[in-house]
C-alpha cells in the first residue's frame, strides 16, 4: 500500500478541483458530449453555472468530491481533445515526479542504513518501490532505474536525478500511446 503525504494528498485534490473548475466552464453543447457514466456530475456542473463567487467555489469543491468517486481518464481525455486542456499532461508530469521521488527516497534510506552498518551499498539493493513501479508501469526498465538511482544516491549529481525523471516520463508516455492504440 502506498503511503501518501498530506502535501501529496493536497496536490492531488487540487488537480481534481482544477478539473471540476474546467468542467464548470463547459457550454451546454460540450456537457452533452461528455463520456457516459458521469450523469451525477452533469447536474452539479449545471448547478455551478448560475452561482456567484463564494457559492461557486463551494460548489466546485463539492463537485471535486463527487469526481473522486468516478473514473476520470475519460473526462481528462475529453477536455484535452475538446478544449485543449493541459490537465492530463500535468497529471502525468506529477506522477513521474512522485515516482522518481519515491524511488530516490527509498534508495537514500537504504543507502543510509548500509553506511550506518558500514556496508557497501550495491546497485542490486532490495527495493519495494522499484517492484511497485515496474508492476504498475511495465514499460520501465529495472536495470536503467537501478543504474540511475544508484548513481544519483552515490554522487547527488542532479544530472542523474533529471535523467531518472525523463526515463519515467518517457515510459508513461509510451504506456499512454499503447493504451490509445489498443482502444
Amino acid at each position: 500500500m502506498e503511503n501518501i503525504s498530506r502535501s501529496e494528498q493536497k496536490r492531488r485534490y487540487r488537480q481534481v478541483e482544477e478539473l471540476a473548475r474546467e468542467l464548470s466552464e463547459l457550454s451546454d453543447r460540450d456537457i452533452k458530449k461528455l463520456p457516459e457514466g458521469v450523469d451525477l456530475i452533469l447536474e452539479e456542473v449545471r448547478t455551478i453555472r448560475g452561482l456567484r463567487t463564494g457559492a461557486k467555489k463551494r460548489q466546485i469543491k463539492h463537485l471535486s468530491k463527487q469526481l473522486h468517486l468516478v473514473e476520470l481518464s475519460g473526462i481528462y481525455e475529453f477536455l484535452r481533445t475538446r478544449k485543449g486542456s493541459q490537465l492530463q499532461e500535468q497529471k502525468k508530469f506529477h506522477l513521474a515526479e512522485r515516482l522518481r521521488d519515491d524511488l530516490i527516497n527509498e534508495a537514500m534510506d537504504d543507502h543510509d542504513k548500509c553506511r550506518a552498518g558500514e556496508l557497501v551499498w550495491e546497485p542490486s539493493w532490495k527495493s519495494a518501490a522499484i517492484d511497485q513501479a515496474i508492476s504498475a508501469h511495465p514499460g520501465l526498465s529495472e536495470i536503467e532505474l537501478r543504474k540511475l538511482i544508484h548513481q544519483y544516491v552515490r554522487t547527488r549529481n542532479m544530472v542523474y536525478y533529471r535523467e531518472l525523471f525523463r526515463l519515467i516520463k518517457t515510459s508513461l508516455e509510451q504506456e499512454e500511446r499503447q493504451q490509445k492504440m489498443g482502444s
